[in-house]
C-alpha cells in the first residue's frame, strides 16, 4: 500500500499495517483536524491527524534507519524498527475532537478501567488523550488489528503503548545485546525533537501557507545517532547539526506565535470551554471506548450547531469578542492586572488568554523531571583515535538561557462596544500605552 503525502511524498505502508491503519479508530483521525479552529484564521489548514500520522511513522523510520544504519539488521532490531513504526503512526489515535479543548469534559480516567500496568487505579484525575490511545491501543477492537504484525515481528500492543507514553515494564523487549534501547526510541516519539514535531512543524507550516515552520528536515536526520551513556541508548546529534537543531526551536517558538496561539483560534478554544460550562449536559466524552469511536470533529459541531447556547451559537458563527488588550513578555503586566481588576470590579464579562510560550521544556529555572531522556550532543573529540564525547543539549546550545524566560502572552477580549461610555472611557485609560 502508498500513500501520496503532499509534505514527504510517497509513503510505504508494510502489509501487516493495513488492518491497524483501515480500522475504524485510525480512520476516525480522518475527521480530527489536525489544528482544530485554525481553519477559522489559515483556511488550508483542513490537514487531519490521519495523514500527520501516517507522515511521523515515515519520518520515524527514516530516523530509525539512518541511526542504525551501521548495525547488523537482525530479528530484534526488525521487531523494535516495526514498533517504533507503530508507535509513531499510533501516537494521536486517543485525539478527542477539535484536539485538546474537548478534554476539559473528558470523565475520570479510573472509568476507562485501564490496566494497572498502564495507571495506579488509585490515583483521582481527569482522562486525557494519551489515557484514551493507551485504551485504544490495549483493549479495544482496535487491538485486534495487532494480529498480523504479532505474528511477523512478535509485536505486542502493550510495547507500542509503552513508547509512546514512556515507561515500560518489560526493558528486555527493548534491549539487544547489553544495551537497552527505550529511552532513544522513545525519544523518537515524544522528546525535545521527536518525529512528531517534525512532522507537524512541515505539515503545518505547508497547509497555513506560512514559512514560519521549515527547517533542514534532511540534515537532521542526517546527523543523528545512538549515543550510549551507562549501557542505555539516547539519541544523539552531531555537535555541527546544533545549529539547525537551534534552527528547528526557533521554528516551533514561531508557529506558536504566529499560528499556534494565534488570537482568534485560542479565543474559539475559550468559547468551547464555556459553552461545555454553561450546558454541561449538551456534549461529553464517553469513557465507553467503543463510543468513542463517534466523537470526531463533526459530532461535535453537530451538537454546537443543535445548541441554543449563546457559546455555541457564537462558535458556529465564528463571532469571537474583540480583543482590547495584548502583553509580551514582563513589561505590561501591571496594566494586565489593572484592567483584570476594573473589569472585575465592574462586572463586565472577560475572556482572557494566556500562555507561557515557552520554547523548549529544557528552559526552566527549575529542574524539569519530566525530561527523562535528553538529547545527546555528540563529538568527535579526537577525529583519528574516533573518541567520542557526550554532553546533554542543553550545555551545547545558549539558545535555553537566551530564552530562560517565558515569553508570555495575554489577551483580554470583551463586548468593548456594548459598554457604557464611562466604562469605554476608563478601559482606554488602563490600556494606553
Amino acid at each position: 500500500m502508498e500513500v501520496r503525502d503532499p509534505v514527504h511524498g510517497s509513503i510505504k505502508i508494510l502489509d501487516e499495517e493495513i488492518s491497524i491503519i483501515e480500522s475504524p479508530f485510525f480512520q476516525r483521525l480522518r475527521n480530527i483536524k489536525q489544528l482544530g479552529f485554525t481553519e477559522n484564521i489559515f483556511p488550508g489548514a483542513t490537514h487531519t491527524r490521519y495523514l500527520h500520522s501516517v507522515g511521523v511513522m515515515d519520518i520515524g523510520s527514516k530516523v530509525f534507519d539512518q541511526i542504525f544504519k551501521d548495525h547488523h539488521q537482525s530479528s530484534e532490531l526488525i521487531k523494535l524498527r516495526e514498533t517504533v513504526r507503530l508507535s509513531c503512526l499510533l501516537h494521536d489515535i486517543g485525539h478527542a475532537p477539535l484536539s485538546h479543548t474537548t478534554e476539559f469534559v473528558m470523565p475520570q480516567v479510573c472509568d476507562l478501567n485501564l490496566s494497572e500496568r498502564f495507571i495506579d487505579p488509585s490515583i483521582k484525575r481527569q482522562a486525557t488523550h494519551e489515557d484514551y490511545t493507551i485504551k485504544s491501543i490495549v483493549d479495544s477492537s482496535l487491538t485486534d488489528s495487532f494480529k498480523e504484525v504479532r505474528a511477523k515481528f512478535g509485536i505486542a500492543p502493550e510495547q507500542v503503548a509503552e513508547l509512546i507514553i514512556g515507561e515500560t515494564k518489560d526493558p528486555e523487549y527493548f534491549t539487544i545485546k547489553g544495551i537497552n534501547y527505550f529511552p532513544l526510541l522513545h525519544q523518537l516519539v515524544s522528546s525535545e525533537m521527536d518525529c512528531d514535531r517534525m512532522d507537524y512543524l512541515l505539515r503545518d507550516s505547508y497547509f497555513c501557507g506560512v514559512s514560519y515552520g521549515k527547517f533542514d528536515l534532511d540534515w537532521i536526520i542526517d546527523n543523528l545517532s545512538v549515543a550510549v551513556v551507562d549501557s542505555k541508548a539516547y539519541l544523539g546529534i552531531s555537535e555541527r547539526a546544533v545549529s539547525t537543531f537551534d534552527d528547528f526551536l526557533l521554528s516551533r517558538f514561531h508557529m506558536f506565535l504566529m499560528v499556534y496561539f494565534h488570537y482568534k483560534s485560542v479565543c474559539l478554544e475559550k468559547m468551547l470551554e464555556r459553552f461545555f460550562t454553561n450546558a454541561p449536559n449538551e456534549y461529553s466524552i464517553p469513557a465507553s471506548i467503543e463510543e468513542y469511536l463517534k466523537h470526531d470533529d463533526h459530532f461535535l459541531m453537530k451538537a454546537l450547531r443543535s445548541s441554543q447556547d449563546e457559546w455555541a451559537i457564537k462558535i458556529v458563527k465564528n463571532s469571537i469578542p474583540p480583543k482590547i488588550f495584548e502583553t509580551f513578555g514582563l513589561g505590561q503586566l501591571d496594566q494586565l492586572k489593572t484592567l483584570e481588576q476594573y473589569l472585575t470590579n465592574q462586572n463586565i464579562d472577560f475572556i482572557k488568554c494566556s500562555s507561557s510560550g515557552r520554547l523548549s521544556k529544557y528552559y526552566s529555572d527549575q529542574h524539569d523531571n519530566s525530561n527523562k531522556y535528553p538529547l545527546k550532543v555528540i563529538r568527535e573529540s579526537n577525529i583519528l583515535s574516533g573518541q567520542l564525547s557526550i554532553r546533554n543539549i542543553n550545555e551545547a546550545t545558549n539558545l535555553f538561557e537566551k530564552f530562560s524566560h517565558s515569553h508570555t502572552v495575554n489577551r483580554i477580549h470583551c463586548e468593548f462596544d456594548t459598554l457604557h461610555s464611562e466604562q469605554r472611557s476608563e478601559i482606554k485609560k488602563i490600556i494606553k500605552p
